[in-house]
């Protein structure tokens, strides 16, 4: 019985040793590549939360420097940010907060350059957005309304879009193009919801330009009825 038991034996090993002399090679190949994924993916995670971590420091040294209202020490700060960090939702978020600051304290030039690097850079398109209508806002202030335009004339998320044909009006009005600038508020008065205020801000100014909101939206529905009538 020991006999038979050892001559099953030898010949699993048997087996065995044929198996891996055919397919050892292969094996151990596939082995190294899965294990070198798994530990390259355990060293890119840790990269990302270590990243993660130096970037949140760096957003609460921005914070600092803006609670002292020392301009130089926030611009330093959002620099040194935006070198190492840029692509980072923390970098957009102290943009933002940077060009506020720099805009309260009468440094309208950094808060623009603060602004243009969002608005170029941010890979959130809500930061993004956010910071093209406050760019085109500050360019209105300058007296730059081409550039301003510009700002607000690419594509926006649909929350945004009301705002930016908002601004476009704006900018439009100011440039003595009125029949330009009534067609962007009323493209505004439609997006807004009907209890926003920025809705009822948009009326005003489409009032001022002779232009009756309400009536426009109604025509413009009965516009969109009669060439959806089947024609008889």
């Amino acid at each position: 019985m020991a006999n038979h038991l050892d001559l099953d034996e030898q010949e699993q090993l048997d087996q065995f040793k044929h198996f891996w002399k055919q397919y050892g090679n292969l094996i151990t190949w596939v082995l190294i590549v899965v294990l070198g994924a798994f530990a390259a993916w355990n060293a890119y995670q840790y990269w990302q939360r270590s990243q993660a971590t130096q970037a949140a420091a760096m957003f609460d040294e921005v914070e600092r420097s803006i609670a002292t209202g020392d301009v130089a020490k926030v611009e330093r700060a959002l620099s040194d940010m935006n070198a190492k960090f840029g692509s980072s939702l923390y970098a957009q978020q102290a943009g933002l907060l940077a060009a506020k600051t720099f805009y309260e304290k009468g440094n309208l030039d950094a808060s623009k350059k603060a602004l243009a690097t969002v608005a170029e850079k941010a890979s959130d398109v809500g930061y993004q957005a956010i910071a093209k209508l406050r760019l085109s806002s500050a360019l209105i202030e300058s007296k730059n309304y081409d550039d301003a335009l510009k700002q607000v004339s690419g594509t926006f998320p649909k929350e945004f879009q009301p705002m930016a044909a908002d601004r476009r009006g704006d900018v439009l009005a100011l440039q003595d193009k009125p029949a330009e600038a009534k067609a962007e508020y009323v493209k505004a008065y439609k997006g807004f919801d009907e209890k926003s205020g920025y809705r009822r801000l948009v009326e005003v100014k489409l009032n001022a330009l002779g232009g009756d909101p309400v009536t426009t939206v109604v025509t413009d529905i009965a516009a969109k009825d009669t060439a959806a009538e089947p024609k008889k």
